[in-house]
């Protein structure tokens, strides 16, 4: 149980503050709602751009992490297809400082050209080292891009090319930056040792007069379902074969998604899970394997991934043919009592080991308030799990007549 309080600006910047007097450090995560999939399909990769520019120098303040690491604190930050979260921890006693220089990058940034080409610099060298220079580094690109047509989850967070970085313009980062970063399309989540009061004092005194601004509207295009399988076939700079088959499955809160969650632990969670057990360690075409879920605000997808052994084409067939076997029983005969309690069981202990610490629990927060949800229901929603719910699970998702299956060669 984390016990949490909230309140809310007139500016529209929500906050979620936790209280554990017992930590001699505070966490500040900012989570703003703009993703990948806010982007123009001309100019991808601007979200992850912004990730990185959000360090370049804000407002009245030129050097974020410098001052930062003056009161002993330290940052990071990610990006997905639906947010864009930065986050801080620092000496309880220095908390302010956290509070001044997020109000200060959400206030503007400094929108100087040198900033700008600089982390665009940096940019496309990511790209260039976690896409093209690197095994199965393009392999998001792919397979996104056989699951969706016409949703913007069809690339991934970096991107598609770095093209579209290439040729951005300042008044392309204003324009982005005044339409989704803003205290109305964020929320604040504080938890450490620091008080409600003190937690909403400082709230008011930094973030209060940041004025709201017009959030573009996100009307995205609804993806069509798959109405027969999709497979593809690439080849790139890789050292054996991988296969992976993905099913279109609900976005987060749907039906079936914490079921579908849990069923990817029965199936690759650990040295008891089917994956080891039913694939590995019988058949050896595979040299690893796994399972999980494209969780997202949107539809998202599960997935089976694998590596082969050989290259050949009768290893390839018959890696395809052990999968779908394996995958035809579970649609038929469905999980057990037994797989199931020790997912949940593991689930319970990853998660209550994660909120061990202040900046994990405030990053689960700022989620959970994003979302719209009770971060104390979490727990009770995968304890309440039958087999029956697994079991519908796997009709509703796991249909190969709805399936894409990628196939990554060596060139």
């Amino acid at each position: 149980m984390i016990e949490y309080n909230t309140f809310a600006l007139p500016n529209g910047l929500r906050f979620i503050h936790h209280h554990d007097p017992q930590s001699a450090m505070v966490a500040m995560d900012v989570l703003y709602n703009v993703g990948a999939r806010d982007e123009n399909p001309d100019m991808t990769g601007l979200a992850h751009l912004f990730e990185h520019l959000m360090f370049g120098g804000s407002a009245n303040i030129p050097d974020f992490d410098r001052q930062l690491e003056l009161a002993g604190g330290w940052s990071n930050a990610w990006t997905s297809n639906d947010f864009t979260n930065f986050y801080s921890l620092l000496p309880a006693g220095n908390a302010e400082t956290a509070f001044w220089l997020e109000s200060d990058r959400m206030l503007s940034l400094a929108f100087s050209r040198r900033a700008l080409d600089t982390q665009r610099r940096v940019v496309i060298e990511e790209f260039k080292q976690t896409c093209l220079n690197q095994p199965y580094g393009d392999m998001s690109h792919h397979l996104r891009a056989l699951l969706y047509r016409v949703h913007p989850y069809r690339w991934p967070t970096i991107g598609l090319t770095p093209e579209h970085i290439k040729r951005v313009r300042l008044d392309d980062i204003k324009s982005f930056f005044y339409s989704h970063y803003a205290p109305d399309n964020a929320v604040v989540a504080v938890a450490g040792n620091i008080t409600l009061d003190r937690t909403r004092e400082l709230a008011e005194r930094w973030f209060a007069e940041i004025p709201s601004r017009d959030i573009k509207p996100r009307v995205l295009p609804v993806e069509p379902p798959i109405e027969a399988p999709r497979a593809l076939e690439v080849k790139g700079r890789v050292p054996v074969p991988a296969i992976t088959i993905a099913y279109p499955m609900g976005p987060r809160g749907a039906e079936h998604y914490e079921a579908a969650d849990i069923l990817t632990d029965i199936l690759a969670s650990g040295r008891s899970s089917r994956i080891q057990t039913e694939l590995l360690r019988q058949y050896p075409v595979f040299t690893e394997a796994d399972a999980s879920i494209i969780g997202s605000e949107d539809p998202g997808a599960l997935t089976i991934a694998c590596r082969l052994r050989s290259d050949s084409r009768r290893v390839i067939n018959r890696a395809l043919a052990i999968l779908n076997d394996k995958i035809g029983e579970l649609i038929t005969d469905g999980v057990t009592e037994h797989e199931l309690t020790r997912a949940v069981n593991k689930f319970e202990s990853r998660t209550r080991y994660a909120h061990i610490g202040v900046l994990q629990k405030a990053q689960s927060l700022a989620s959970a308030l994003l979302c719209g949800y009770d971060i104390n229901s979490i727990l009770p929603l995968y304890r309440n799990l039958t087999v029956s719910d697994i079991n519908r699970a796997i009709s509703a998702i796991i249909r190969p007549e709805a399936s894409a299956t990628l196939i990554y060669r060596p060139a």
